[in-house]
């Protein structure tokens, strides 16, 4: 087992760390949160430094790299800015455009991108009885007899859906009733006739603003399919395992940048006239906090590996984040319980890590559909022959 870094990605935490000094100091960051986005000239360096190429292929423009070191990427891009950052989703979203879409749509989404640095497109998965339940989706596109579908329905927790001038949205095709798994992926634009959305306000990841979104016969052309009929819930479940992989990176590098800020903290802070890191219950803290970081590390690389060397990762994904997103929230708590009243206040960002943190434990498939795909996969596994 080889635990040490190339020489490329060695340069590339180098490059991140430089980045985040220069563009995301804690004053701005605030005003990030304060404002509800981020600016369009630090998404536009963000693609002009490299970062967010990468992962893309390159005939497109992008900058191809193994899944470890998009790990490595996302990882140290939260530890050294200290806070979600709308990146992620970004990257994530244009691999499924990539993934599924036609080469007409690739380009005209992969043309705005370089553009931009954004994405043209939200992701519009979830509803509200259709969470970790894809089945139980109601969104629904009926054909018609001049051949267009209309498409009725509602989807939550759309990131940034208000703000992107497109939707890639999953609906059931023609029947909404649970024991069909027959859907479709459309890009909807969102000045679609019929098209509403309505803000949701969350207590963390203020920098990515939610809405719902509703369709209320908002006509589809073949055109804004995207990939075949009938095949937008395998498509949903193909990245499902990357994306939590990259989740739990992002979870991790703001779990450690908690940990850096209580570590130092720690050897400053005089209580009864000792320094707080010689107090034992002190050090218990951070030792179970390093062992939560550390596994939560071990954890997420062993299952990237694995993906790149293409073996199946269903049940070490599911695992890695069942515990690595719990982990890293506890983690980024004791960071504020170790600041004290100081923690609890807006002065200090550990109290902004938490609440983003602790959102991650839901996004991506909850802590507890996890226990529900790994605990299927890990009786079958462990089944006497």
């Amino acid at each position: 087992m080889d635990f040490s870094l190339t020489d490329e990605q060695e340069l590339l935490i180098d490059s991140i760390k430089e980045f985040c000094a220069r563009n995301l100091d804690e004053d701005k960051i605030r005003d990030m949160y304060a404002n509800f986005g981020m600016s369009d000239e630090l998404i536009k360096a963000y693609l002009e430094a490299g970062f967010g190429l990468m992962g893309i292929p390159e005939e497109l423009g992008g900058i191809p790299c193994d899944r470890v070191t998009l790990g490595v990427l996302t990882e140290e891009f939260a530890h050294y800015a200290g806070c979600v950052t709308p990146f992620l989703n970004n990257t994530l979203a244009m691999c499924d455009m990539i993934d599924f879409g036609s080469p007409e749509q690739v380009t005209f989404c992969m043309d705005h991108y370089l553009e931009t640095g954004k994405p043209i497109f939200s992701l519009g998965f979830s509803e509200p009885g259709a969470g970790s339940d894809n089945s139980s989706m109601s969104a629904t596109a009926r054909k018609q007899a001049d051949g267009t579908y209309k498409l009725n329905g509602q989807k939550t927790w759309v990131t940034q859906g208000d703000v992107f001038p497109y939707i890639l949205v999953v609906a059931k095709d023609e029947d909404p009733a649970p024991e069909n798994s027959k859907m479709s992926m459309w890009l909807v634009p969102l000045e679609s006739e019929g098209l509403s959305t309505a803000p949701l306000h969350k207590i963390g990841q203020q920098i990515m603003p939610f809405c719902e979104v509703y369709f209320d016969d908002v006509t589809l052309t073949e055109d804004m399919r995207v990939g075949n009929p009938g095949e937008g819930f395998v498509n949903l479940m193909k990245n499902f395992e990357m994306e939590r992989s990259l989740i739990v990176a992002q979870c991790l590098g703001c779990a450690q940048a908690a940990m850096d800020d209580a570590a130092a903290y720690v050897n400053e802070r005089i209580t009864f006239g000792k320094p707080l890191k010689s107090y034992q219950l002190i050090q218990e803290k951070l030792t179970e906090m390093e062992i939560s970081l550390q596994n939560t590390r071990n954890m997420l690389y062993h299952t990237l590996w694995k993906m790149d060397q293409g073996e199946s990762v269903r049940i070490d994904s599911a695992l890695l984040k069942r515990y690595g997103t719990r982990a890293c929230t506890q983690v980024a708590s004791e960071s504020m319980q170790i600041f004290g009243g100081l923690g609890y206040t807006e002065d200090m960002r550990q109290g902004r890590i938490w609440s983003d943190l602790r959102g991650m434990e839901i996004a991506g498939g909850t802590s507890e559909i996890m226990v529900h795909i790994a605990g299927r996969q890990l009786a079958k596994k462990y089944a006497k022959k």
